[in-house]
């Protein structure tokens, strides 16, 4: 049991592209493939301190149409204004609320459609 334990150690010690680099090794001397056991090791160092890094830099929103207010009419303008839908298609997804009106955009592109939507009397959130 002690090479399993050195071994252990000196993997231990390796960087994620080490790491990489090891099991593409493995990979091809015995002709295996290692996806979920690479999946879980990448996942592990992510979840301790990459989580809260992710947060901090997001950099895409979805921006959610919560409700359409009091003035629906104009809220399905601009919903037509953003998206490019037809009457019938914004209509449904102003109806259907809360419901994304754009997804992955930028943070400035968010806020002023934000602003807009805002504007024409909805109730938007930013995710």
């Amino acid at each position: 049991m002690s090479k399993v334990n050195e071994i252990l150690e000196a993997v231990k010690g390796l960087t994620v592209l080490e790491l990489a680099e090891l099991v593409k090794a493995f990979e091809e001397e015995f002709g295996v493939t290692a996806a979920a056991p690479v999946a879980v090791a990448a996942a592990a160092p992510a979840a301790t301190g990459g989580a809260a890094a992710a947060a901090e830099e997001k950099t895409e929103f979805d921006v959610i149409l919560a409700s359409a207010g009091d003035k629906k009419i104009n809220v399905i303008k601009v919903v037509r204004e953003i998206t490019g839908l037809g009457l019938k298609e914004a209509k449904e997804l102003v109806d259907g609320a809360p419901k994304p009106v754009k997804e992955k955009v930028g943070k400035e592109e968010a806020e002023s459609i934000k602003a807009k939507l805002e504007e024409a009397g909805a109730t938007v959130e930013l995710k």
